[in-house]
This record gives C-alpha cells, structure tokens and sequence, in this order.
C-alpha cells in the first residue's frame, strides 16, 4: 500500500552520498530511512513497508543487487533503482534482469535525480491504483454473483470459500436453522463436523444479536479455547430472512489484526451482498414451498413428488442404496364426505397428514398424491421395511376416530402399495406404476397392504 508521504530506503556505504540523497528526497516531502550497508537494509526491509529502494550496486557485504533480490520476494514488494559509480552496459542490464525499475550512474544532476524517483513513484501509484480497481471490480462482480444465487445449497458453500479466502482464514463452517432453532451444518472447511456443532452451539446465542460481520464476545472464550479456537481470530456473519436469524457463516485462524491486512469496507461489501443473497434465497425456497406444497394438508404435492423421486434415484445409484415408494388410499372416504360435507372431509384429511407424519421419519418425504390418495419415499427403505412402515400407517390409521372434536368420530382404512427401488425396478415411471398397480391390487379386499411381489400375474 503506498502512503500519503511514500517511504524511502537509501542504501549506501559512503556517508557523503548517503547525506546527498537524504536532504534531497526530504526537501520532496518523502519520509526517508538511511542504511550504510545491505544487510542492515534487507533487515529493515523485512520489518517495515519501503515503497522505493535507492541503493549502491557495489558494497562491502552483501552488494546492491543482493538487496535487490532480497527486496523482490517480499509480498509488496518495493521498486528499486540502482546506483553506480561504475557503468557498463552488462552491469545495467543485469540490475534491469533482477528487477530493477531504473539505473543511476555517478555522478548525477540532483534534479535527475528528484525526477527519477517522482517519476517511479508516480508509476507505482497508478499500478497500485489500478491493481485496487481491479479488486473493485472482482469483488463487485463476485458480490453480484452470490447475491444473485437463489439456491441456497449452492449459495451457503460458495459464500464460506469466499469469506475464507477473504479473511485469508484456513477454517471454517456454516450452517442453517431447522424450525428457526436446530442448526444443520451446510458446510465445512478443515474441521470435523463434531467440533463444527460444538462451535455453533458455543456462538448461535451471540451470533442472533449480531448486525453483520462481527466478534464474538469475551464471555464464549473459554468455550473457544476448549476447541482449540482464540476469540480474536474468529468472526461470524449471520444470515437473516427479514429478522429472524436462519443461519451463519463462521470462518476461524482468521490473521492477526484483519483490520490492518484486509479493506473491512470491501470485506463487509461482501458479507452484505452474501446476506442479501441468502434472503433472496429464503423467499425463492419460500415460493417453491407454496408451490409445491398441498394447501390442506401442508404435504409436499404431486408435482413436488416428480422431483423427489428423481432426486432420490440419482441419489441411491451415486451411494448404491435402496428406497421405497408408498402409495396410500383411504378406503370409503366418500363415506364421510355423503355423511357429513365436504368441509368435513377436509378436515378429517388433514388428520391423516397429522398421523402420516407421526408414522415416517424426517428425512422420509410425504406427499398428498390427490384427493384421498397419499403417497411416501421411504429413504434407505428396502421392501421388508417399507412393509413394517405401512402396516404401522395402515393400524394408526384403522384406530384413529376422525372428527371427534366435531362430535362425529368416524372410522375409515387404508390400502397401501409400494415398490422398491432397485429391487422392482430401477426406472420412476415403472415404479410409480408397480407402487401404483400394487395399491390397486389392494383395493380388492381393502385395508391391506400389498408390494410388488402381490401383484396378481395377469397384471
């Protein structure tokens, strides 16, 4: 980073020269430090930021193209221009090879000189300067990226890569809120998933007072130091849909004094534009929910049911896993709809969503196929479970008395089918329709349950 006053390194073993340049560069304004020898140089350029080296090519010790090289492999590196008593074509080219910005020969016009150095720093201004409008643009193009993805499994991981690199840290995860309450880790970088939880659950009632990218308070220190974590070097951002705190972005071992390393303005640009994206997501996956959620029941729909199942095959082929697809039909719901109105039979469909969801686990998915059908993918499900599932659906429901809050509890049954992926088949279509054939095959006697292998033959 070049400073208002730009800070300048003369290195010479002959204080006369030494003297010269120091009363020159001060009468230009430049803040000016002053070696007699290389090594003292390159000592001082490994502590201090230079941003102009102005140095004899030959010295006892390490000479002026030694401190030139030492200077090149900093991470800023300053310019340097060589200084000679004693020219030659090769020793300027070789000076120019290393990295040198430009060559001086002894003796030289003191203007030469000022005009030299005000010409070098004015070139290393405008490549600064450019170099910063560089990143503007990367970091405007990267912040309009992430704040454009509505798929939040895509948007969460890239967002930590980002904030990691960002921060320069090396660990790091993220998560969301299940039910606005239960963290689900969404990603991870270098660190186990138990200790990912751990430091979570250690920051999640801090990070829910949080406005933007901050610091965990002192009081979760210890907690921290248990994980092999220090305060300072953690920063959190949580990710808000409105002002309900959904889930948060935490990168740890970020550097020492990031303030001073990394542009805060640019690095909370970013962290807005993260946010942004992420509450952009929340109303697409809120959207998507309406759309394909049933409105009675609050069961995913038919549509829905399409996706998941093409979901869940790929899913099973990639990990060579096993499910089930279950197909439910009340048996004499008109009954209660004659009986007692369509209102009725709503409601009474809506308990059955309720006893549905009481029946599967969560990761299973349910569906309200249409009218009084239902449907189920049971996840790492073969057939002998898929049929234990069933039955327990099948006896909940054959035990249930409907609309007893109506003071008209009324009783129906269910007929199930399912067919299991890859045993019957490993195409959706065959399966939805052997799941389908076998639920028919049902219906015959009614509150039964039937799989693949019941399907009469002449089917």
């Amino acid at each position: 980073m070049i400073l208002d006053q730009p800070n300048i390194l003369i290195v010479d073993d002959e204080l006369f020269f030494r003297k010269l340049y120091r009363d020159l560069l001060l009468e230009e304004g430049y803040h000016v430090d002053v070696c007699d020898n290389g090594d003292d140089a390159i000592a001082l350029l490994q502590q201090r930021q230079i941003d102009l080296v102005l140095t004899d090519m030959v010295m006892p010790g390490r000479n002026g193209l030694e401190v030139l090289r030492a200077a090149r492999v900093l991470s800023n590196p300053p310019d340097v221009i060589l200084v000679t008593g004693h020219a030659s074509l090769e020793s300027a080219i070789d000076a120019l090879k290393n990295g040198a910005r430009d060559y001086l020969v002894k003796p030289f016009n003191p203007e030469e000189l000022k005009h030299l150095v005000r010409n070098c720093l004015d070139q290393r201004k405008l490549l600064t300067e450019n170099d910063h409008l560089r990143r503007q643009i990367h970091l405007f193009q990267t912040g309009q990226s992430l704040s454009s993805l509505i798929d939040l499994d895509r948007l969460i991981p890239q967002a930590l890569d980002i904030l990691l690199r960002e921060t320069k840290a090396s660990v790091g995860c993220a998560f969301t809120l299940n039910d606005g309450l239960t963290p689900s880790l969404a990603g991870l970088k270098n660190i186990p998933a138990e200790f990912a939880e751990q430091l979570v659950g250690a920051l999640l009632p801090q990070m829910d007072e949080l406005v933007g990218l901050g610091q965990p308070g002192g009081d979760v220190a210890a907690k921290l130091i248990k994980l092999q974590q220090r305060r300072e070097r953690v920063w959190m951002l949580p990710l808000r849909d409105g002002d309900v705190l959904k889930g948060g972005i935490i990168v740890c071992d970020v550097v020492d004094n990031l303030a001073v390393t990394v542009p805060l303005g640019d690095l909370r640009y970013l962290c807005d534009q993260v946010a942004l994206g992420f509450e952009n997501a929340c109303r697409y996956q809120d959207a998507q929910e309406m759309m394909y959620t049933d409105d009675l029941t609050g069961l995913y729909n038919h549509r829905y049911m399409q996706i998941s199942l093409s979901r869940e095959i790929r899913r099973s082929q990639r990990y060579g896993l096993k499910f089930s697809l279950l197909f439910l039909d009340l048996d004499r719901f008109k009954e209660i709809n004659d009986a007692y109105g369509h209102l009725a039979g709503s409601a009474a469909l809506q308990e059955v969503g309720h006893l549905l969801i009481d029946c599967v686990r969560d990761v299973d998915t349910l569906f309200r196929f249409g009218g009084d059908e239902f449907a189920a993918i049971l996840v790492e499900t073969d057939d002998t479970t898929a049929r234990i599932v069933a039955e327990r659906i099948r006896s909940v429901i054959e035990a249930h008395a409907f609309l007893k809050e109506r003071e008209t509890p009324s009783y129906v049954t269910v007929t199930a089918g399912f067919s299991t992926f890859p045993t019957d088949s490993t195409e959706k279509e065959e399966l939805l329709d052997l799941a389908d054939q076998a639920m028919y095959a049902g219906k015959t006697t009614r509150n039964v349950i039937c799989g693949v292998v019941d399907i009469p033959k002449d089917k």
